[in-house]
């Protein structure tokens, strides 16, 4: 049996591959031993004694059926896990995303002159110490607030309105006395 060990090298380095992607004609063994430079390589390749073989299929099928379970919920039991629940998802990244989210809607509610100035910073505040767990209870609290603001702003009123009456019944009173007093006089 002839070495072909010069020439599957030469092939190698004529096709840009590693060796173990040559194949060498088994049937044409005499005639690809003559061949001893890379030209003479190159025409038995366009000839099909020397191929390169194609590259091997490794296959992902597996790992996206895999993954596609995985983004179902599946493979995530307590045996699966190795890290704790803090290096899965950081507690971190959970109040930054809560955080940026409350602050967000205070913003956009403020542009909009939906809240005024004070209650933003009051509720501002009060969400940088923890004190709303999602979007939702922090809008119930802003819905309570207007509307106790609103409720404090009738009260107001009705107590201006109550006063300014009263004003004017000690002032209606007090011009009958004078009126009365005058008359007396005569």
């Amino acid at each position: 049996m002839v070495s072909l060990r010069l020439q599957k090298r030469l092939a190698a380095s004529v096709l840009k591959c590693g060796e173990r992607k040559i194949w060498l004609d088994p049937n044409e063994v005499n005639e690809i031993s003559l061949a001893n430079s890379r030209r003479n390589i190159a025409r038995l390749h366009r000839d099909g004694l020397i191929i390169k073989k194609p590259a091997v299929v490794h296959s992902r099928a597996r790992v996206r059926a895999y993954d596609e379970a995985k983004r179902k919920g599946r493979h995530t039991g307590y045996g699966k896990r190795r890290g704790t629940a803090n290096a899965r998802l950081p507690f971190k990244v959970l109040w930054m995303r809560r955080t940026r989210v409350l602050r967000r809607l205070l913003k956009k509610m403020r542009d909009a002159k939906k809240i005024d100035k004070y209650i933003y910073h009051q509720l501002y505040a009060r969400s940088k110490g923890n004190q709303f767990k999602n979007k939702r209870v922090l809008l119930e609290t802003i819905h309570d607030m207007k509307a106790e603001k609103h409720k404090e702003k009738l009260l107001q009123e009705q107590a201006e309105a109550r006063k300014g009456r009263a004003r004017a019944r000690l002032a209606r009173k007090a011009e009958r006395q004078a009126k009365k007093e005058a008359e007396a006089s005569q």
